[in-house]
């Protein structure tokens, strides 16, 4: 069979479940359907429990997204107009999006080049009197290094704002992501490690006041029904959503083993590459957990790689091509070329490669092989 007759390798295949998952999903559906209970409620509840228990925290509280989820963490941080909020400027828009949509200032930190996360080092030098938050990113499914940055923040006396939007079961040592800051915020995209059915997200915290605000802050800023403390919005998480999520989180565990599986192997196949300079694989941060969201790789013609490999029937990403600061959105930030040249490298030469759990072991072999024949 010559290559272009071979089915395309996608990045991510949402329909590769098993049918027991299929199964479980649909009775747990089908309960939501016949409690009549549709938007919060038992299964809702049930699944924030559950989360809570998994992470290790005393609070989650499902949400309506993973962008709602930082939106409104921002929110019970009070963070508003005049405020700065620092955070990496190599992430999805939502990281910097949700603090512009607030009124305050995103402030962006340059990256660690061999891990694409927030670099401590430049850190300090980025506070000022008017940062109300630190927002590190939990990029690609690993932790930025919280030791380093909880202990800036907490010199400084500034809370942080996990972005554990794709690293949820990821580790920094002993901890889990997430439950390191005053908060964090969790996605469930369906692209995610633990993806639901639609949007969905969850704020996690250990601290009682600042739980009973995103819970009041998730229904338009009502302590009961029609009496509102506060201007907060519409960021429910939907029972059927919760429900799906519920059934699918007793198997992240053997998901992000397998992911992990997966990226050793890819590690193993392209170690001569690497050895050559011709590819540049992703690196994990001591005691790390890496969940690999993404499996994230470096090389120099990364559009010419990726066209060549997509002639040879194997599907890649760009996460992502444009930094933050140098978003047309951002132009009243005055950022520009070369303010963050790590950040920037790295979004003219990020490859990701597929990376699911249901990747079969010959996949994943023919993608090295493709990867290879497509550097030059």
């Amino acid at each position: 069979m010559s290559p272009a007759d071979r089915p395309t390798i996608p990045v991510l295949d949402l329909t590769r479940h098993d049918a027991e998952l299929q199964r479980e999903v649909a009775r747990a559906v089908g309960e939501v359907f016949a409690s009549g209970r549709f938007v919060l409620g038992p299964a809702t509840e049930r699944f924030e429990r559950d989360l809570a228990g998994y992470l290790g925290a005393r609070h989650a509280i499902g949400v309506s997204s993973g962008t709602d989820a930082l939106l409104v963490a921002l929110m019970a941080l009070g963070v508003g107009p005049g405020d700065e909020v620092v955070t990496s400027p190599f992430s999805f828009f939502a990281s910097a999006g949700t603090v512009a949509r607030l009124g305050a200032r995103p402030v962006f930190v340059d990256i660690e080049p061999s891990t694409f996360l927030m670099d401590p080092s430049r850190l300090e030098a980025a506070l000022t009197p008017l940062t109300r938050a630190i927002e590190p990113v939990h990029l690609y499914g690993q932790c930025a290094d919280m030791e380093s940055i909880l202990e800036i923040a907490r010199r400084r006396g500034i809370p942080i704002l996990e972005d554990a939007c794709q690293s949820i079961g990821a580790r920094c040592g002993s901890r889990a992501a997430g439950t390191f800051g005053a908060l964090s915020a969790f996605s469930f995209y369906p692209t995610k490690n633990l993806g639901a059915a639609g949007d969905a997200g969850a704020v996690v915290t250990d601290d009682d006041l600042l739980a009973d605000r995103v819970r009041s802050l998730r229904v338009h800023g009502a302590s009961t029904a029609y009496v509102h403390d506060r201007v907060g919005g519409n960021f429910r998480l939907d029972a059927v959503q919760a429900a799906v999520l519920g059934a699918r989180l007793p198997r992240l565990e053997s998901w992000n083993a397998r992911r992990r599986s997966i990226a050793r192997r890819y590690g193993e196949l392209l170690a001569g590459e690497a050895r050559a300079g011709r590819v540049t694989l992703p690196a994990e941060r001591p005691g790390g957990g890496h969940v690999y969201h993404q499996y994230v790789v470096r090389v120099s013609d990364r559009d010419g790689v990726r066209s060549r490999m997509a002639g040879r029937g194997v599907a890649t990403s760009v996460f992502y091509p444009v930094p933050l600061h140098l978003q047309k959105c951002f132009e009243g930030l005055g950022g520009h070329t070369g303010d963050f040249p790590q950040a920037e490298r790295a979004a003219r030469e990020v490859l990701a490669l597929p990376v699911f759990p249901e990747l079969t072991d010959a996949e994943v072999e023919r993608v090295a092989a493709v990867l290879s024949e497509s550097l030059g």
